[in-house]
């Protein structure tokens, strides 16, 4: 019966792979092979969602998600945070799913179960919030479910939130957060679905941005940089594009791909187009990106004198290391 009822709640739960495709959501198709790699990073994101759906218990996903092959198994775990969150939110009493999940393997994936569980904010009323990211406590971190819930919301509503540029000034989440910065982070995974709105096209993304008000475009390029070094599709000349195409905000560009380095780098999932797009957008390796990041990681209560969340003191951190020139020496050495 347990069996029966696991396979009825992934059936239910899943979403169709059908909208993962380029064509249904009506996104640029620059090339089959950028086509082919944009939408299985979605049914990848779909795998693991249906594996932590139907799992009984966070360990029983693990195996499922570990056969996922190297270049997608993040976005497996990333689907895996979503649909835990969702458990987390329905289930009576206070069920820990992603708390359970972080215990085990998925720590190694913790920057992309937070996302993942912003997916869920974008599935859920506001009254559930709560209850679906109540597991997911670090400070620093939490900041990252934002980051899901603006992909999710630029994917799914790209009318409203690409094309019409929509933002809510009085955005909810979190309680004692400034509605100012949670804005500037959800236009990060803005950014990030971007990239898959534009199909990887490196001209037609910065064209996109560009059309933004300037005041949004360093987190919205912050965006598209962490999604070009994480899920790949550009070729070295393409990333070059793009960085020119964001040379005014080339510290946050610099910061976001080493936040992506350090998310593969951490998940030993470092594949040739993470070097690659960490060399030529942040200026270094993946691991030394990884080492920037860890040792610029703030405590989570430590804010600036502004009075600035420690997310992002810990962006401005990495930026001012990557961008101060010693470490952009460090990679030329070792190159």
């Amino acid at each position: 019966m347990a069996r029966t009822w696991a396979a009825l709640r992934r059936r239910v739960l899943t979403p169709s792979t059908s909208q993962t495709k380029l064509s249904k959501r009506g996104f640029h198709e620059k090339s089959p092979e950028a086509t082919h790699l944009l939408e299985q990073a979605g049914a990848t994101f779909l795998t693991g969602f249906a594996l932590a759906a139907e799992a009984h218990e966070p360990r029983n996903a693990e195996r499922g998600l570990d056969d996922v092959p190297r270049p997608f198994r993040g976005f497996a775990y990333e689907g895996a945070g979503m649909a835990f969150a969702i458990r987390d939110a329905i289930a009576p009493g206070r069920p820990r799913h992603n708390a359970r999940f972080l215990e085990g393997r998925a720590d190694t994936n913790v920057h992309m179960v937070y996302v993942g569980a912003g997916w869920a904010l974008g599935r859920l009323p506001p009254a559930l919030w709560k209850r679906a990211v109540h597991a997911l406590p670090d400070p620093v971190y939490r900041w990252l479910i934002l980051d899901g819930y603006g992909f999710h919301q630029a994917y799914f509503h790209t009318d409203k939130y690409v094309r019409h540029q929509f933002v809510r000034h009085d955005f909810p989440w979190p309680p004692q957060g400034s509605p100012t910065y949670a804005n500037r982070v959800i236009d990060q995974g803005i950014g990030r679905a971007m990239w898959f709105v534009n199909g990887a096209d490196p001209h037609r993304l910065a064209d996109a941005v560009d059309a933004f008000p300037p005041s949004r475009r360093a987190d919205l390029y912050a965006g598209a940089s962490l999604a070009a070094t994480y899920a790949g599709g550009l070729d070295e000349a393409e990333l070059v594009v793009l960085k020119q195409r964001a040379r005014h905000y080339l510290p946050a560009v610099a910061q976001a791909s080493a936040f992506a380095a350090t998310a593969r780098v951490r998940a030993d999932l470092v594949e040739p187009h993470t070097e690659l797009a960490t060399r030529i957008l942040a200026g270094t390796t993946p691991e030394n990106a990884a080492r920037i990041c860890m040792d610029s990681l703030p405590d989570g209560s430590q804010t600036t004198t502004a009075g600035e969340p420690a997310y992002e003191v810990w962006r401005r951190r990495i930026a001012t290391s990557l961008t101060s020139g010693k470490d952009a020496a460090t990679a030329r050495d070792r190159r």
